[in-house]
């Protein structure tokens, strides 16, 4: 089992396309995790992404878009070790693998809750999303 095991799911009021779009350009990639560095596991188009990672953790990444009511729940799965120098993923010690998952809940929070604000803009609660 990894020892950064981190798991989130935020609900947005789109539908899972634009969702998808939010995910889909490489570019977009740096900036939501600098330093990670992710190639493409499997594209599942707008029910969403997944990655293998390298970098600052060894492992893999995922985002699945799934369809609920009006919206898209968006579930955001990290699985991984530190990379040890030898480029290979070394579990981290209790300690500091809950200080990594700790640190990457937030940072999936914050960035699934940057998402929410830019897509949900100008919809006043209870009106359907924007198509």
């Amino acid at each position: 089992m990894a020892s950064v095991d981190v798991v989130d799911e935020t609900f947005l009021a789109v539908p899972p396309s634009v969702v998808a779009a939010e995910f889909a350009l490489p570019s977009r990639w740096q900036r939501l995790w600098p330093d990670l560095e992710l190639e493409v596991m499997t594209d599942r188009g707008v029910q969403g992404m997944r990655w293998t990672v390298r970098g600052a953790l060894v492992g893999s990444m995922e985002v699945w878009l799934e369809p609920v009511l009006d919206g898209t729940l968006l579930h955001y799965y990290l699985r991984a070790d530190p990379q040890g120098p030898d480029g290979l993923p070394r579990p981290a010690p209790p300690r500091r693998a809950a200080a990594e998952v700790g640190r990457r809940q937030r940072a999936a929070k914050a960035i699934a809750f940057a998402c929410k604000e830019r897509l949900e803009a100008g919809r006043e609660p209870g009106e359907p999303p924007p198509r």
